[in-house]
């Protein structure tokens, strides 16, 4: 069996009273999909400390694979971003006055990264299943970009390869609405959800064809992976 999902939605943000992640991974809470429960968190948008933030749910959680989700008003469906840019530049401030213009996630990190995740695939299962969606190639650079950033740098020694995606996802109807529905994308709640729970149903069998046993990499003295991938323990 593959190892556990981790779905992460945010808080809201930006003068919104909702966000439709953190209603997402609400409503996966303790939900049976493709023979397991997936771990849910909604994260606080600050900054500061997103990488510790998902440093501790790693530990914690120890996932196969993390699913993080965000609002992005103006998206027209659901968009699975391919690459995270080390840049920070916000058009707002974060949830605790945190503005950050022009500036770099990681000093000295790689300029980008890209998820592993199976983009053919989920895409063609979501059209399956009637879910509006495709491959975004621009997540911006707020905090959905910066959570893929830090968190595929945090899994990169993985002795088990983990595999990180980002979903951006479009407002909600009643979002819409206060931002002017002549010209703003909305998608209902339930069909984003329906959305994540595609995604998992896909991730989840392609993991467990191609992730080997836990065992057999130890044998074969790899090491042990701590998230920051800098501590290493030999067994």
């Amino acid at each position: 069996m593959a190892k556990k999902v981790l779905v992460a939605g945010f808080e809201a943000f930006g003068g919104d009273k909702v966000n439709p992640s953190e209603l997402i991974a609400h409503s996966l809470e303790g939900r049976m999909l493709s023979g397991q429960v997936p771990a849910t968190r909604v994260i606080p948008v600050e900054t500061r400390n997103i990488r510790e933030r998902f440093e501790q749910a790693l530990l914690e959680d120890d996932p196969g694979a993390v699913i993080l989700v965000n609002q992005m008003g103006g998206r027209t469906a659901m968009a699975l971003e391919r690459v995270a840019v080390n840049v920070l530049d916000f058009e707002f401030p974060d949830n605790v006055g945190v503005m950050r213009k022009q500036d770099v996630i990681a000093k000295g990190g790689s300029e980008a990264r890209v998820s592993n995740v199976p983009f053919d695939k989920i895409v063609e299962a979501w059209r399956a299943s009637g879910v509006p969606g495709y491959v975004s190639n621009a997540a911006g650079t707020f905090i959905g970009n910066q959570a893929l950033y830090e968190v595929l740098g945090l899994t990169e020694n993985a002795a088990l390869p983990v595999v990180v995606g980002l979903v951006h996802v479009p407002f909600l109807p009643s979002q819409a609405i206060i931002a002017g529905p002549d010209s703003t994308p909305s998608m209902s709640l339930e069909l984003m959800t329906r959305g994540l729970e595609v995604m998992i149903e896909t991730i989840v069998p392609w993991l467990e064809q191609r992730t080997p046993d836990a065992s057999k990499a130890r044998d074969k003295g790899k090491s042990l992976w701590i998230p920051r991938g800098v501590k290493e323990i030999e067994r």
